[in-house]
């Protein structure tokens, strides 16, 4: 499994700090001398498709900043990982080669660990849940990690719950689950829920999935819902299973440096609208993980419903795998805001 690599994200983090500030003092020497920016021009980029509530949301975004600042703050979006995958996107956020991002609360745990902790196997089983727990002062807490390496979280979007989607056979149990090849984010803890549940995970970027699958690298991949359809997986996936395995939080971040430069009027005027997106986003997400099953299989593929509690109860050991991670302080926390 993963727990080798897992003990290693502790020491690997202090690593990762030292070069960020090296990074962080790169990209300060490139903002102007002044202390408050009043024209800017911010680029944000992600991995998926307009088509996708992070498309649409952002694109509300951009709206929102630009007229409420008459012009003086633009947004310019680069969708379809036109500036990189999502690990990618978000280094390029500490190095200052990117303005924006917004990705997956996971793949930022590469950096600020405790951040992954919304990535526990089923620790949700609504939004509902899920979003008191995103906007609970507890995780605006945790945001403040990114900090260290440059990096201020503005909202939380959603991804929804993830999914596993196969090629040559349904999953029903968790025996299905056996040696298959998947493709996961660079998420440890949803890579350790794959392994234990017996699969072989890997990383690989988002937008090179769906040749992946095409060609045969991967014979699954899990995503949620709204992602599989939006990005056409259908084409390559032929079985569905409503897992619900992990819920995918995805913070809208900016570069800190960036930021600081902005006057607090202006800083607002970024807030607001980044939490008018969040709003969208969610309401999207959620309308589409309800909606779309029935378009997925009107695209071909067959979808089956697993019983959650035996994934739940086979998962049940990786929280106590991040305990060298999280510490039980923090997990004694998480366990208490979301009654498990």
């Amino acid at each position: 499994m993963y727990r080798t690599k897992i003990l290693a994200l502790v020491s690997s983090v202090f690593l990762l700090a030292s070069c960020s500030k090296k990074n962080q003092e790169t990209a300060a020497a490139n903002l102007p001398e002044s202390n408050t920016l009043t024209t800017a021009t911010i680029t944000l980029g992600f991995s998926t498709n307009m088509d996708d509530p992070r498309g649409v949301a952002s694109e509300l975004f951009k709206e929102e900043v630009e007229k409420n600042s008459n012009g003086r703050i633009k947004i310019e979006i680069h969708s379809g990982g036109e500036l990189g995958g999502d690990g990618e996107l978000i280094e390029g956020v500490i190095n200052g080669k990117v303005d924006m991002t917004v990705s997956s609360a996971g793949n930022f745990a590469v950096y600020a660990t405790k951040l992954g902790v919304s990535a526990m196997p089923f620790l949700f089983t609504d939004f509902e849940d899920a979003w008191a727990f995103m906007d609970s002062d507890f995780i605006t807490d945790l945001n403040k990690n990114l900090n260290e390496f440059g990096i201020e979280v503005l909202s939380h979007f959603d991804n929804g719950f993830r999914c596993v989607t196969t090629t040559n056979k349904p999953i029903n149990k968790v025996a299905d689950m056996k040696g298959l090849n998947i493709r996961t984010p660079p998420n440890q803890i949803v890579m350790e829920t794959m392994s234990v549940l017996g699969a072989n995970p890997k990383p690989y970027p988002f937008p090179e999935l769906k040749k992946a699958l095409k060609d045969g690298i991967f014979d699954a991949q899990e995503n949620p819902i709204p992602i599989i359809y939006n990005n056409k997986l259908f084409e390559e996936q032929k079985y569905l299973a409503v897992t619900n395995h992990s819920y995918d939080a995805m913070p809208l971040v900016i570069r800190k440096d960036l930021w600081d430069e902005f006057s607090p009027e202006d800083q607002k005027i970024i807030l607001e609208a980044a939490k008018k997106a969040q709003d969208l986003d969610r309401k999207l997400i959620k309308e589409q993980t309800d909606s779309f099953v029935s378009k997925i299989k009107e695209a071909g593929m067959k979808v089956t419903t697993p019983d959650l509690s035996e994934f739940a109860k086979a998962t049940s050991s990786v929280m106590d795998v991040f305990t060298t991670v999280y510490g039980e302080e923090l997990l004694a926390k998480v366990k208490e805001l979301t009654k498990k």
